[in-house]
This record gives C-alpha cells, sequence and structure tokens, in this order.
C-alpha cells in the first residue's frame, strides 16, 4: 500500500510517496481430534470449561468430531491457540469412561 503522508509527517513535501507496509498476523486453527476414550458428555463439558460455549455449541463441536475425526474449535493467532491447547489438554481423563487415560488431543495448524 502506498500513501501521501506529507500533510501528517512534517518534512515531507505533497509529491513525497511513502510506502507503508501493513503484515497481518497468520491465522492458526486449534484442531481437536477424535478419539473412543472420551463420552460426548466429557466433550461439551470440556468445551464448555475452556471456551465458555453453550451446550448447543459444544454439542454441534462433540457431532462434529465424532463424525469428521476433528473439528476447528477456534482460528486465531499462534500464541492463542497455543493457549487454548495447553488448556484442552490439561483437562484431564474422562471420568466416565473406566481406563481412561487422559485429555483429548489438539493440534495446531495454519488456517
Amino acid at each position: 500500500m502506498t500513501s501521501t503522508l506529507a500533510s501528517s509527517i512534517p518534512g515531507l513535501d505533497e509529491q513525497t510517496d511513502v510506502a507503508v507496509e501493513t503484515r497481518l498476523i497468520p491465522p492458526y486453527n486449534l484442531i481437536l481430534l477424535d478419539d473412543d476414550d472420551h463420552t460426548y458428555e466429557y466433550v461439551i463439558e470440556m468445551l464448555r470449561a475452556v471456551f465458555g460455549w453453550s451446550d448447543e455449541r459444544a454439542y454441534l463441536h462433540a457431532c462434529e468430531v465424532d463424525t469428521s475425526q476433528r473439528t476447528i474449535l477456534i482460528t486465531t493467532s499462534k500464541e492463542h491457540a497455543e493457549l487454548k491447547q495447553e488448556q484442552v489438554h490439561s483437562y484431564g481423563p474422562d471420568h466416565r469412561i473406566k481406563g481412561c487415560s487422559g485429555s483429548m488431543t489438539a493440534i495446531i495448524e495454519p488456517a
């Protein structure tokens, strides 16, 4: 993008073009992966706790991860995706399933 900024920058005349480069932060997807070690109730509970979502929105993601083997939870900056990934991974095992060894898996991919 090129803009004439003479009026806002002292010392520049009206004919001076200043190149202004705008760089956007690249977006990343946080993706929840399916497994057989967690119930729908667990997924809904975890998504409500980590993201503050309604039962309905969390249920829709639980259905999608079950049928498609994955669901995009959020598209955001890499740092925010990493924070939410850590929260998903630290949520803990599903107490409803005997032998459940831990949290669900979430991965980060460029959007």
